[in-house]
């Protein structure tokens, strides 16, 4: 009876320490502290030299757009308290080799629960020694 007690408790704690180290919790993270304009959540989920892009749908057609990262926290900082943000994830597609992973989600974005625009996230993730971190962030976006 021990022995399974302690498999199970083994069994327990392997499968919490996986999911505290999986890329799929690091971007649920990403957008718990994204809808609750958590700055300082974000930077610890994130690589120092992360690259963000925006492939944008424009009338002129498609504008690929680089995002320093202290902008997209400082963008985040300002965001005034009474303007909700949220982005609804449709769906996950996670892909892993070793120390490398992607994410890609499609999504729909509201502001104040009006739909602002669609479109899709990869997120490339780095596992640094056993932490995930987001390396590199593109989004498209465009108007349903």
């Amino acid at each position: 009876m021990k022995f399974l007690v302690l498999v199970f408790t083994f069994s327990l704690s392997t499968s919490i320490l996986a999911q505290e180290s999986n890329p799929k919790k690091v971007v649920d993270d990403f957008f718990t502290a994204f809808h609750a304009k958590d700055t300082l959540t974000l930077k610890q989920l994130c690589h120092p030299e992360i690259v963000m892009r925006t492939i944008a749908n424009t009338r002129e057609g498609n504008k690929l757009n680089d995002e320093k990262f202290d902008e997209f926290l400082n963008s985040i900082a300002t965001i005034p308290a009474n303007m909700k943000i949220f982005e609804k994830l449709i769906d996950y597609k996670v892909e892993i080799d070793g120390n490398l992973a992607h994410v890609w989600t499609p999504y729909e974005f509201y502001v104040n629960d009006k739909l602002s625009h669609i479109g899709a996230n990869a997120f490339t993730l780095y596992n640094d020694n056993g932490k995930w971190q987001i390396i590199h962030l593109i989004d498209t976006r465009r108007k349903k």
